[in-house]
């Protein structure tokens, strides 16, 4: 793969070559980006694809072309150039709560937390500075106020620090793993047990330096647990809670035992891992990705002591919209 960058109009095109192996199994032409692009999602590729940016073996294909072994695919992406920093954008935020020392928010997918590379706008940090003047620089400038964060295409609950003195004693309770948290999240397959702890750490992946993978001997202590709430033909809907705080932890760890989140593209939750075989299961499960082109994973409550009244405090939030419609298609067979 190659990667290189122009400046156009004060827009940087970043651009991908992805040769295609002999051994290489046929694989979405969409579902293969988000694998390979950093904080690419399926919409962001499908708009890529439908736009003429996307080129296989230099001609136009559509989002479910199956790539093939010596495939040369070609992408640009456009990106917007690095700001000084993050500006003021008057962008929805559904504020939780609020008091003079922090703030709830219930973060929706497809929303970055913090401007990074190719997310330079329309970040939950760009939203924050428009709603308040008095936001946290506890951290560094293109982070005020995040005390903690959730990927982009996960859904929920974050903490928001206005000064310094709060953001510290919020992120010593989050060092100290004192912090409740409680995710809700569809994954693939039935498990075995009804409850289950997953204690294995977590490294970085030695294949894909984008990734995250569970280790025997490098990386970070990491401890999941899980509850099964309901179970579906081939899924499951699941309770989690977090021990400790890595990152893409849950959706490592529930990978490790087989069971990736729903829709997760990067840990293998666009496969089809039952009834491949079944052109009427097949079928449905393409329809269930259509509903839900994101991982399956909502951060749904919080709970932590407020630094300043010394109480314990929780906070809960809905299930977002596309994850109700993905339960209720799973729980009608005949559905989809």
């Amino acid at each position: 793969m190659t990667a290189t960058g122009t400046m156009t109009n004060l827009i940087t095109e970043k651009k991908f070559r992805f040769e295609i192996t002999g051994g290489k199994r046929k694989e979405r032409l969409d579902t293969f980006l988000v694998s390979k692009i950093e904080n690419a999602t399926r919409t962001r590729i499908k708009k890529l694809i439908d736009a003429g940016l996307v080129l296989v073996n230099n001609k136009q294909v559509k989002s479910s072309y199956l790539v093939q072994p010596h495939d040369i695919i070609d992408v640009t992406v456009p990106v917007s150039p690095h700001p000084s920093e993050a500006e003021p954008e008057n962008i929805p935020l559904n504020v939780v709560f609020e008091d003079e020392y922090l703030l709830i928010i219930n973060k929706p997918a497809g929303m970055v937390v913090h401007p990074a590379y190719s997310n330079w706008t329309k970040t939950l940090v760009n939203a924050l500075l428009y709603y308040s003047k008095n936001l946290s620089r506890y951290n560094a400038p293109e982070r005020p106020g995040i005390v903690h964060r959730i990927d982009k295409d996960t859904s929920g609950l974050l903490v928001i620090a206005k000064d310094e003195w709060t953001h510290s004693r919020l992120a010593l309770q989050f060092s100290k793993h004192n912090i409740e948290r409680e995710y809700h999240a569809v994954v693939w397959g039935i498990f075995k047990e009804r409850k289950g702890e997953i204690n294995r750490n977590i490294a970085r992946s030695k294949s894909d330096r984008k990734k995250f993978a569970v280790s025997a001997t490098e990386g970070k202590v990491a401890v999941t647990l899980f509850e099964v709430l309901e179970e579906f033909e081939f899924a499951s809907y699941l309770k989690v809670n977090l021990k400790t705080g890595r990152t893409h932890q849950i959706r490592v760890h529930l990978s490790s035992l087989g069971h990736p989140v729903f829709g997760d593209a990067t840990y293998g939750g666009t496969e089809i891992r039952y009834g491949s075989q079944l052109p009427k299961i097949k079928s449905r499960v393409e329809n269930l990705l259509e509903i839900m082109p994101r991982q399956a994973l909502h951060a749904k409550t919080i709970g932590f002591i407020h630094p300043h009244s010394n109480e314990f405090v929780k906070f809960d939030s809905p299930l977002p919209e596309d994850f109700i419609s993905l339960m209720q298609k799973l729980r009608n067979k005949n559905d989809g």
